[in-house]
């Protein structure tokens, strides 16, 4: 029964890396990202409601006066 020869596997693996790693690195080379990030404008925006501008108020049938 021939036995496996294993002295070939070390070399295998490592290139596999090496090439993997090459692989990867060209992938993420190609990506775009943004250089220079703006911040977000956080000021408050007045919204105007057509209620905030006049007083309104419910009155149930019970709470009228007598």
């Amino acid at each position: 029964m021939p036995q496996l020869d294993t002295s070939t596997w070390l070399t295998m693996i490592l290139s596999m890396f090496l090439v993997l790693f090459i692989i990867f690195q060209l992938k993420i080379s190609k990506h775009s990202f943004h250089h220079n990030p703006e911040p977000a404008s956080t000021k408050m925006m007045k919204h105007s409601n057509p209620w905030e501008t006049k007083w309104t108020k419910i009155y149930l049938p019970l709470s009228l006066p007598l």
